[in-house]
């Protein structure tokens, strides 16, 4: 099946009792045994129900995997994903990353004595020559947050000496509808379903999945242990929206190209930052390595912290908030928001940080446009 069919009809068969077509909200916390200790399928909502179950087996199917988990959030899924590491562990992450994971790892640096090594992951000889320190995780993002880097998944993973070395990758800005991190070689894909997979702004969620069955034991180990189980309604309202999720990022694509175009030809702008441009430095990978290029735009305003501040409170359809991916155009200023606790090479206060979303592109631009324009004032 193609991605779109998927999307609409994996773990979504009609309900086997009533022939309801939507997968029902099973709200039951505990289902009944046969015998002790010999549950059917379901014993406690903790470890997997009805509706959470159909969500996953979807998530597995988009993402190419064989396993997936559902969780309360994004960080919920990162927490998840660091119980693979013990003390003394190393970790080689990418220098652009989301806050909200660099808050974790220099955290676990900091409590577990698990050593994060920040890098650059485009410079391929860095990254070897970090190998001899025989991390257990190459943690990834691609595109980066905000800097919207392409990390090249296939020449990281072809670095790995054994399997023990774990390849993890954020694919929250590319979806699985525009990159396949498994099929290049990854071990573990993580989400924010709060982002593009949620896309309406009103459900918090995260997503882990793989395609090993040892990976597969163990998180569903760390999952029955540690409980960040997704609520039954929060997972309807996730297969509601997957549904829906290629319309949504072709159409914010086709957004966010145009809104690049036009802030890369602006004097108020000094640089833009977007995969689909030419002008990208990693332009052609991106184009390599996924179907699309997605919704982010950032770019760095010419004047300094004050006039992207201004900048951004002169906005009036594209909203000032964190977050990303649905289908509101939203406005950040990285390094007193999401990035407000780090300080990332490349996160200055001359950086704007733009989730283009689905709304007629001329109000869109017309919006950028009349604040550049009081700016010039």
């Amino acid at each position: 099946m193609k991605f779109e069919t998927k999307a609409i009809h994996a773990g979504q068969k009609p309900d086997s009792v009533t022939g309801a077509v939507v997968a029902p909200i099973v709200t039951s916390t505990t289902f009944a045994q046969p015998a002790p200790g010999k549950p059917l399928e379901y014993e406690y909502s903790r470890v997997s129900t009805p509706t959470r179950k159909a969500l996953e087996i979807c998530l597995a199917e988009l993402e190419g995997g064989t396993f997936a988990l559902a969780v309360s959030s994004g960080c919920a899924a990162m927490s998840l994903l660091c119980q693979f590491l013990k003390p003394g562990d190393v970790v080689l992450a990418e220098e652009d990353l989301y806050g909200g994971t660099l808050r974790l790892l220099k955290h676990l640096e900091k409590t577990q004595n698990v050593q994060t090594h920040f890098l650059d992951f485009s410079d391929h000889e860095l990254v070897k020559k970090n190998l001899s320190l025989n991390p257990r995780i190459l943690w990834l993002e691609t595109p980066t947050n905000p800097l919207l880097k392409i990390i090249d998944i296939q020449k990281i993973q072809g670095f790995k000496k054994t399997t023990k070395t774990l390849v993890v990758v954020d694919n929250t800005f590319a979806t699985p509808c525009l990159q396949s991190p498994l099929s290049l070689g990854a071990d573990l894909v993580f989400h924010s379903a709060t982002k593009y997979l949620g896309g309406h702004t009103d459900i918090l969620g995260g997503a882990i999945v793989t395609g090993r069955k040892d990976l597969a034991e163990e998180l569903h180990f760390f999952n029955k242990t540690f409980g960040p189980a997704l609520s039954p309604f929060d997972s309807y309202l996730l297969l509601r929206s997957l549904k829906t999720l290629s319309l949504r990022m072709k159409a914010h694509e086709k957004n966010a190209l145009q809104v690049a175009r036009f802030l890369e030809n602006h004097p108020q702008v000094q640089k833009v930052l977007y995969p689909g441009l030419k002008s990208h430095p990693q332009f052609a990978l991106a184009k390599k390595q996924m179907s699309g290029f997605g919704g982010m735009v950032s770019f760095y305003i010419k004047g300094g912290e004050k006039r992207a501040i201004n900048f951004l409170k002169r906005l009036k359809i594209f909203t000032l908030a964190e977050s990303l991916g649905a289908v509101e155009s939203l406005a950040e200023h990285p390094r007193t928001m999401t990035h407000s606790a780090f300080s990332s090479k490349g996160v200055t206060g001359e950086l704007i940080r733009l989730s283009v979303g689905i709304e007629h592109i001329d109000d869109l631009i017309e919006d950028l446009k009349q604040s550049l324009e009081k700016q010039a004032r």
